[in-house]
């Protein structure tokens, strides 16, 4: 399968350099993929389109500041390190640039020196696991030293970090935010469950599986990195039963997605667990659990796009995309958002 089948051409100018002033606010793409249909609206709109009975599964990640700026103490050369993943201990799997000059045993220290990292093991890809080395908590010290970890195509760092997290972020961990559910306020919420919407969370911390290139021609040859996941006994129980009701269970963001699908694909049910996933999902991948989706409008030539048109169909998708460009939606991490459904069970 070609790499080149998921492109698309978007003018620079659609890619949203800053979020919503207003969360709710942001635009919504309603899409029928099984008519083939679609609807201009305003992401306040959502209500209208979730019923009584339905099951929202959200991501409850919490963006760390994982982006750190260093020196090697040897040599005081530059080196940025981006925490991707905690391993046991205090050791991380880290994206290293500049990776080349950071053997085993080399340590990189971040401002006074109040925290250093020393390469414990060299991967592939520009990846190094790095211990940690300092006194005090962890979080505290990077929350200090760090920055919000920012995709590249964002030129500047946001003037208040929280827009860089969605209102229900909790457990913390993620080197990226689950950049669909930035439109959702409490308020929002509110309202759904007033409706009788049901509202569950999972985890999935994001790291390099979600936001990793593809770099090469045959998707089929794209290697997924794993990424830590946890799902509850209380959501566990409460999809079950949607499923037994049949129920729609619709997903906020493809991180949610691929937390449901992993525990439907291993146990044939939902079920208390945790675990690491890699899974990839493209066109030909037969959906499990979930009944819609909530999405941004994903980078050409992702995997986030190809997880989009399995559900949906490629050819449709990226008819969509061309209405959304036509129309000038904002695209990616702080851009617009899309609802995708089918029938109603």
């Amino acid at each position: 399968m070609d790499i080149e089948l998921f492109d698309f051409d978007l003018p620079e100018e659609l890619i949203a350099q800053s979020p919503a002033k207003v969360r709710d606010q942001s635009r919504l793409m309603v899409i029928d993929k099984d008519n083939h249909t679609f609807a201009h609206k305003h992401f306040f709109d959502i209500v209208d389109y979730l019923h009584t009975g339905d099951v929202l599964v959200r991501n409850n990640t919490k963006v760390i500041p994982a982006r750190l700026l260093g020196e090697k103490e040897e040599t005081h050369a530059h080196v940025e390190v981006l925490l991707l993943k905690q391993m046991e201990n205090d050791t991380w799997e880290c994206l290293v640039g500049n990776a080349k000059t950071v053997k085993v045993g080399t340590i990189v220290k971040f401002g006074n020196g109040e925290l250093r990292a020393k390469c414990v093991k060299i991967c592939d890809e520009g990846i190094r696991h790095m211990q940690m080395l300092y006194d005090g908590v962890f979080l505290e010290i990077l929350d200090k030293l760090g920055k919000m970890p920012l995709p590249p195509y964002i030129q500047k760092q946001c003037e208040d970090n929280s827009r860089y997290q969605t209102v229900y972020a909790k457990v913390e961990g993620s080197a990226a935010a689950p950049t669909a559910g930035f439109h959702f306020t409490e308020e929002l919420f509110e309202k759904l469950k007033a409706k009788g919407v049901t509202v569950v969370d999972v985890t999935l911390h994001i790291g390099l599986g979600t936001f990793r290139p593809v770099k090469v021609t045959d998707v089929l040859e794209h290697h997924m990195h794993s990424e830590y996941y946890v799902m509850t006994k209380d959501t566990a129980d409460v999809l079950n039963k949607a499923k037994k009701e049949h129920r729609r269970i619709i997903s906020i963001g493809t991180t949610s997605t691929r937390v449901l699908e992993t525990v439907m694909q291993e146990y044939g049910e939902f079920k208390a667990c945790s675990g690491n996933t890699s899974i990839y999902i493209y066109p030909g991948y037969k959906y499990l659990a979930i009944d819609g989706l909530i999405t941004n409008f994903h980078l050409p030539k992702s995997t986030l796009i190809m997880l989009v048109s399995a559900l949906a169909g490629r050819e449709f998708i990226l008819d969509c995309y061309k209405e959304a460009i036509k129309e000038k939606y904002r695209f990616f991490s702080f851009g617009d958002s899309m609802f995708i459904y089918g029938k109603e069970n």
